[in-house]
C-alpha cells in the first residue's frame, strides 16, 4: 500500500470515529439537557402553608400574580414586587402604582373568567373568598391568607416573601421597619394620652374593635384602653347604649360613621362628643387604619396623633 493510500485509510478511520463520537454526544446532550433543566425547575419549587395548613406547592417563583386582598396586595409592594402584579380586587388601591392595574372583583365575587385570562402562576386571596376550588380545578396555583393579628402580619409577610422566591432577610427588614414604626408611635404619646379610654368605631352599623382585634392591639402597643373587651370578640356589633354607658375619652372612627353618631340615644352627652375629642379618619386614613398589612406603623401613628390630640383639648 502506497503512502497517500494508507494516509487516506487512516483519515477516513479518525473522521468516522470523531463522527461517532460527536453522534454520541448529541444523543447524550439531549438526554443531558432535560434532566438537568427538571433538576433546575425541582430546585426551585418550594411548598408553603396557606392559612387552613394545606401545603402548596409553587414549581418556580412567580411573575404574573393576582391579589384579590388589598392587605395581601400591600404585602407584595411592601416585598419590592409590585411589578409581578397583574390584577387585584376593586378595594387595592394602595400604591399609587396599583391603581391602573385591571381589576377581578372581591372575595365576595371574584370574576373567574377575568382571573384566568390574566394568565397568572400564583393567585393570592383571602381564607374566605369564594371560587378557590374552581381556580385550583382550572391549574392556577392559590394561596389562601388572612391576616387578623400583628402575628398574622408578620407570619403572612414571611409565607408571601417565601412563594415569591425571596429570602427571608428581605420580609424580616420589612418587618423590623414595621415594628420601628409602631415604637416610634407608642413614644410620641404624652403621658396625658395614655390615660385615655377609647372607642374605635369601624361600621356605622356600629361594629367596633375590640381588645382581640389587630386594630385593639395597636391600641394596646400605643399603651391606651378599649372599652370594647375581648370577650367581645374582634369587631362585635355594638349596642349603642353600652358605649354610652362605658363613656370613652376619645371616639375613633371613619368617615362614613359621623353624621349617624350624633343620631343615637345619649350619644350627643358623651363625654367625648361633648369635648370634641372625636377622630374622625377619611376614606384614605380609614383604608390605613382597618387594614392588617404592611401600613401597620402608619395606622399607629395616625392614631397616635388623634390620642395627641384629643388629650390636648382635653386640658
Amino acid at each position: 500500500m502506497d503512502e497517500w493510500a494508507w494516509g487516506h485509510g487512516v483519515w477516513r478511520t479518525w473522521l468516522a470515529w470523531l463522527t461517532d463520537s460527536l453522534r454520541i454526544r448529541k444523543r447524550m446532550s439531549l438526554m443531558i439537557w432535560p434532566m438537568l433543566a427538571l433538576a433546575m425547575s425541582a430546585s426551585q419549587a418550594l411548598t408553603v402553608l396557606d392559612d387552613r395548613q394545606q401545603a402548596v406547592e409553587i414549581t418556580r417563583p412567580p411573575q404574573r400574580i393576582v391579589s384579590l386582598l388589598p392587605s395581601l396586595t400591600e404585602t407584595v409592594c411592601a416585598l419590592g414586587q409590585c411589578h409581578r402584579l397583574v390584577g387585584l380586587d376593586r378595594y387595592s388601591n394602595w400604591p399609587e402604582t396599583v391603581k391602573p392595574l385591571p381589576r377581578m372583583g372581591g372575595g365576595l365575587d371574584p370574576s373567574i373568567e377575568r382571573i384566568v385570562a390574566m394568565q397568572p402562576d400564583l393567585v393570592l386571596l383571602a381564607s374566605s373568598t369564594r371560587g378557590v376550588e374552581r381556580l385550583r380545578a382550572l391549574g392556577i396555583t392559590v394561596l389562601q391568607l388572612e391576616p387578623r393579628t400583628h402575628a398574622d402580619v408578620q407570619r403572612v409577610l414571611h409565607t408571601v416573601g417565601q412563594a415569591l422566591g425571596l429570602s427571608r432577610t428581605e420580609a424580616d427588614h420589612v418587618w423590623r421597619e414595621i415594628e420601628t414604626g409602631l415604637q416610634a408611635a407608642a413614644q410620641s404619646l404624652t403621658s396625658e394620652a395614655r390615660q385615655q379610654r377609647v372607642y374605635f368605631e369601624v361600621s356605622p352599623v356600629p361594629y367596633g374593635a375590640s381588645e382581640a382585634s389587630f386594630i385593639g392591639q395597636t391600641l394596646q402597643r400605643l399603651g391606651v384602653r378599649n372599652i370594647l373587651p375581648a370577650a367581645l370578640g374582634p369587631f362585635p356589633q355594638i349596642n349603642p347604649e353600652f358605649v354610652v354607658r362605658a363613656q370613652p375619652d376619645v371616639i375613633m372612627a371613619g368617615d362614613s360613621s359621623r353624621t349617624s353618631m350624633l343620631q343615637r340615644p345619649g350619644w350627643p352627652q358623651l363625654r367625648a362628643v361633648r369635648g370634641d375629642r372625636i377622630c374622625v379618619f377619611d376614606p384614605e386614613q380609614a383604608d390605613i387604619v382597618v387594614r392588617p398589612g404592611p401600613r401597620m406603623a402608619e395606622a399607629a401613628r395616625l392614631m397616635a396623633q388623634c390620642l395627641n390630640r384629643a388629650a390636648g383639648g382635653g386640658r
